[in-house]
């Protein structure tokens, strides 16, 4: 299969990691701002009958997505063959309704512009919110690998006496599932929220802590207050050191910083580019790209 990787600016590391296992090219792509901020793209590679893979993570999507869709309509008027996207986090998934009166529901119109520049797209583990699947607002066939055996595993292998914690009520599923696969028991906090930046949270069995390792367990690290503040609750109930895990690690507002003051150990996996990242996703997106890629007909979204 011919396919070229194109990765954008701060994702050669996890495009290097695909290319080994797939047995691509990598492509060049120069890619720099004129004076007044426009972008300036240059294809430095031939794409022309290739199945080209742009893999571009879409954490502070806003300076991302104008190059990222001038990438893609360079490549099909160059000749490429199909262009699907990478995008191991995935942005917009935050609006998805009409909350108040004249909102923009952005998560809609995000994915109109992806679909309308792309024709396949794999991430890892959206977060959907009210949205049963990315097939219910993306027009083209679409690809959702999970990271919770990954992360399962490295619990298993590097924390000794787990006990997994999920943030809130709403994670006790997914947590549920962790801590099955680590072979480690679980509990949830209670949340609530105030605002984007406001959280109080409770333990809901503290007994539960008992002499294991507190692992905090999420999908997203964003502002990072849920974890933040579970780990001082967490902290002043025992002497081990809580271990925050999150697939993705967006740390707005240095919230990095702000964990590791609060005591933490933060692990994440390498969707987003950090000095965090301990779990390679990349093995999960193979298969996906294999399958999208391959499938000239596929079509719709899972």
């Amino acid at each position: 299969m011919n396919i070229l990787l194109l990765p954008q600016p701060g994702n050669e590391a996890i495009a290097r990691l695909v290319a080994a296992t797939l047995g691509a090219q990598i492509g060049r792509v120069e890619q720099r701002k004129f004076p007044d901020e426009e972008t300036y793209l240059r294809l430095d590679s031939d794409v022309n009958g290739k199945q080209v893979v742009v893999v571009c993570t879409l954490d502070r999507p806003d300076n991302k997505i104008l190059p990222l869709l001038f990438l893609a309509a360079t490549a099909r008027e160059l000749g490429a063959k199909r262009i699907g996207l990478v995008a191991p986090y995935l942005a917009y998934m935050r609006q998805d309704r009409r909350f108040n009166p004249g909102e923009a529901v952005t998560s809609r119109q995000f994915a109109k512009l992806v679909s309308e520049s792309f024709d396949w797209l794999v991430t890892v583990d959206p977060h959907l919110h009210r949205y049963s699947s990315l097939s219910e607002i993306y027009s083209i066939p679409t690809k959702v690998v999970h990271a919770a055996p990954l992360i399962s595993e490295w619990i298993r292998l590097n924390i000794p006496d787990p006990l997994i914690i999920g943030p809130d009520s709403e994670s006790e599923q997914w947590v549920s599932a962790v801590a099955s696969d680590a072979g480690a028991p679980y509990t949830v906090l209670q949340k609530l929220r105030r605002g984007d930046r406001d959280v109080e949270i409770t333990i809901r069995n503290p007994h539960d802590l008992g002499g294991r390792t507190p692992v905090l367990v999420d999908d997203i690290i964003s502002s990072g207050r849920t974890m933040i503040e579970a780990t001082k609750l967490i902290a002043a109930r025992t002497s081990g050191i809580p271990h925050c895990i999150a697939v993705h690690g967006i740390f707005a507002d240095s919230s990095d910083a702000l964990l590791a003051k609060a005591g933490a150990r933060v692990i994440t996996c390498n969707s987003i580019h950090h000095e965090t990242n301990a779990i390679d996703i990349a093995p999960l997106l193979i298969h996906e790209i294999q399958d999208l890629a391959g499938n000239i007909n596929c079509s719709g979204g899972r």
